[in-house]
C-alpha cells in the first residue's frame, strides 16, 4: 500500500455503519492519511476502527445538523475532501453541492449521477455501446397490465427503476420495496403489477436472465479507467440473486472484451469516480447482460481492499488534488465472504427453500456446507469485517448482532 504523507489534508468519510465505510477507514489509515468518519449510529462498526482518528456521531442523517458538522470540521482541519457510502446521501450532497465550506464532498456530475440512479436510462445507454441488456418493459398507466401480462416473456423479474426514489411513496402506502421479485405466469405478474396500482407507478418488468454474478470495478477520471478490478459472485443473499456474501477476485485478463465495453459505457455517460458495472453471466452460453451501474463503493468493497485495488486511495489523491499514485496490479488470488450473511444463506437453503423465488436455482445443501466449513482453511480467504490487526470492530459488530437478537426477542 502507498503511503501518504501525514501533512497531506484529513479525509472524511460520512457512513460507517457497515463493511464498506469500514474498508474505505481501513485503506485510507494504512495509507497514512488522517480519517474522520461521521455516522447517524453510535453503534457503528467504523468507529471502533483503530485506522479512524475522529469519530462524529450526528444523530439526524441529511439534516441542518450534519451540514453544520461537515463545515465546523472543514473549519478546524482545513480544505479537504468527503467521500460518502450510501446513495441517498451521494444524492443529499449533490443537491447541496458548494454549501459545506472547505469541505469537498467528492461527486460524480448530476446528470450522470441520475442516468446510473436511473434502471432504465442506464440500459438504453448500455444498448448504445453495444452491451447486452435483459428485455425490459415499464408499464406507465393501469390499462396497460393486462396486455402487458400476456405479451412478456417469462419467467421475469420486477425491478424498480430508482429505489432510492419510490421507496418513500410504497413506505406511504404500507407497501414493501421488493429489489427483484420473480413471477413465473401471466397471473402472478399481474398479481404482482396490480398491487401497485394504489401509487400508479409500476416497477420494470424484466426477462430473467441466468449465470452468475460477475462485477467489473473501474476508477474513472478525465475519460480514462485509472484503475480496474472484478469479481465473481460465489454465494448471494438471497441465494436467487442480491449482494455478495462469498466472492473472489479475478485477473484482469478475464473478460478482457467485456471490460472495454464497461469503460465506454460509464465514458458515454460522463461518470467519474468509482463505479461498478454489475453483470448476469451465463458460463455455458459465454453471454454477460447487463444489470445495474452502482455509482458508488459497493457492498463487496472488502474484497477489493484485501486484493489492493485502492480505489479509495485513489479517490482521496483525485480529491485532494494530489499526485496520483502508481499502483501495481490489483492481487487476484483472494477470496471474501461474510460470514453472518452466508449463516443466514444456509439456513434458507437447507431449512427453507421454498422461500428461494428463483426456481431454477439448484439447491445442493451438502455442497454449500462443504464450501462453507472448508473457506476457513482455505489460502487467501478474508472477511468482510474481521480483521486480524483491526479486530475491534468485528467484536462491535458481533455485540450489534447480540443486541439486535435481544430486542427482538
Amino acid at each position: 500500500m502507498n503511503s501518504v504523507n501525514r501533512v497531506q489534508p484529513p479525509c472524511i468519510v460520512l457512513g460507517l455503519e457497515t463493511q464498506i465505510g469500514l474498508s474505505l477507514v481501513r485503506e485510507l489509515g494504512r495509507a497514512g492519511v488522517r480519517v474522520i468518519g461521521i455516522t447517524q449510529d453510535p453503534h457503528a462498526i467504523g468507529l471502533h476502527s483503530r485506522f479512524l482518528s475522529e469519530g462524529v456521531v450526528v444523530k439526524t442523517a441529511r439534516s441542518p445538523e450534519l451540514m453544520e458538522t461537515i463545515r465546523s470540521l472543514g473549519e478546524r482541519y482545513g480544505p479537504c475532501c468527503l467521500m460518502a457510502v450510501a446513495e441517498v446521501n451521494l444524492n443529499w450532497l449533490s443537491e447541496h453541492r458548494g454549501q459545506f465550506g472547505k469541505v469537498e464532498p467528492i461527486l460524480p456530475d448530476p446528470v450522470a449521477l441520475a442516468t446510473v440512479l436511473d434502471k432504465q436510462a442506464t440500459l438504453q445507454a448500455a444498448q448504445q455501446v453495444g452491451i447486452a441488456i435483459p428485455t425490459s418493459v415499464e408499464p406507465h398507466s393501469h390499462a396497460e397490465l393486462a396486455a402487458l401480462a400476456q405479451q412478456i416473456t417469462l419467467p421475469a423479474v420486477l425491478k424498480w427503476k430508482d429505489p432510492n426514489l419510490i421507496a418513500p411513496l410504497l413506505a406511504q402506502h404500507g407497501l414493501s420495496l421488493i429489489k427483484a421479485e420473480y413471477v413465473y405466469s401471466a397471473e402472478a405478474l399481474l398479481a404482482a403489477l396490480n398491487r401497485y396500482s394504489v401509487i400508479d407507478a409500476w416497477p420494470l418488468v424484466q426477462a430473467y436472465c441466468g449465470g452468475y454474478g460477475l462485477g467489473q470495478f473501474f476508477f474513472m477520471h478525465q475519460g480514462q479507467a485509472l484503475r480496474r478490478f472484478q469479481h465473481r459472485r460465489i454465494a448471494e443473499w438471497p441465494p436467487e440473486g442480491g449482494f455478495s456474501s462469498v466472492c473472489d477476485a479475478l485477473p484482469l485478463h478475464e473478460h478482457a472484451d467485456l471490460q472495454e465495453k464497461s469503460i465506454a459505457l460509464l465514458r458515454a455517460i460522463g461518470w467519474e469516480g468509482v463505479a461498478m458495472v454489475e453483470y448476469r453471466y451465463d458460463p455455458v452460453s459465454q453471454r454477460a447482460v447487463l444489470m445495474e451501474i452502482n455509482g458508488r463503493f459497493w457492498g463487496s468493497y472488502p474484497l477489493a481492499l484485501y486484493a489492493q485495488a485502492d480505489f479509495a486511495l485513489l479517490s482521496y489523491q483525485v480529491g485532494s488534488g494530489l499526485p496520483i499514485s502508481a499502483l501495481p496490479a490489483p492481487r487476484s488470488d483472494v477470496r471474501c465472504r461474510m460470514v453472518a450473511t452466508e449463516l443466514k444463506r444456509l439456513v434458507r437453503i437447507c431449512l427453507q427453500p421454498d422461500k428461494i423465488a428463483d426456481r431454477s436455482f439448484s439447491i445442493r445443501p451438502m455442497a454449500e456446507i462443504t464450501r462453507f466449513v472448508i473457506d476457513f482453511f482455505r489460502p487467501g480467504v478474508r472477511y468482510y469485517v474481521w480483521c486480524w490487526n483491526d479486530p475491534k470492530p468485528f467484536w462491535a459488530d458481533l455485540t450489534n448482532l447480540l443486541r439486535g437478537a435481544l430486542r427482538f426477542r
